[in-house]
């Protein structure tokens, strides 16, 4: 076999692998009103991708539901409408969003909730902590006296007042 042949054979290999692997539903999603709503919903395969970007080469799920969904969109149909009849015919595990409705509002608040208990949490340990700090630093022999609380500075004026006092009282 002479190298020009050789090298067209391997060509030929290439473009045929690299044909073979483009997506078969290439037509898709001719609207961006499809694209939008293709977005909403998931593929049914159990790849747990979106519909419109499930990447799978041969998808037996995410083709005829493309299919489907350019078919309701191209009749008119409300996106409402498009939406429930996936819901009808998948369940609601076709939706990308849980519904924020009755028990599923759950999923929509509790990461809000639980955000702001941790924040509540990580500042009352913080603001411990640094009191700890503080009163174990003002315990210390020799402690500074920026170290010192501001009840215990409070205490020291009483004291120096009423030894003050006392001096006063004495000399006389």
């Amino acid at each position: 076999m002479t190298e020009r042949r050789r090298l067209a054979l391997i060509f030929s290999v290439v473009v045929g692998i690299a044909s073979a692997m483009l997506p078969l539903h290439v037509d898709a999603q001719k609207t961006e009103r499809a694209k939008v709503l293709g977005a909403r919903l998931m593929c049914m395969c159990g790849c747990g991708q979106i519909l419109t970007q499930c990447n799978h080469l041969n998808c037996p799920s995410s083709g005829p539901m493309l299919k489907e969904l350019d078919q309701h969109v191209a009749a008119g149909e409300a996106d409402d409408l498009i939406v429930q009849d996936f819901v009808q015919e998948y369940g609601e595990k076709v939706l990308s969003a849980p519904p924020s409705t009755g028990f599923n509002s759950i999923a929509w608040y509790i990461p809000g909730v639980a955000f702001a208990v941790g924040l509540g949490i990580v500042m009352v340990v913080i603001r411990l902590w640094r009191q700890r700090d503080i009163a174990r630093l003002a315990a210390a022999p020799g402690a500074p006296a920026s170290a010192a609380t501001p009840a215990s500075e409070a205490r020291n004026v009483q004291l120096e007042r009423a030894r003050q006092q006392a001096d006063r009282e004495t000399e006389d």
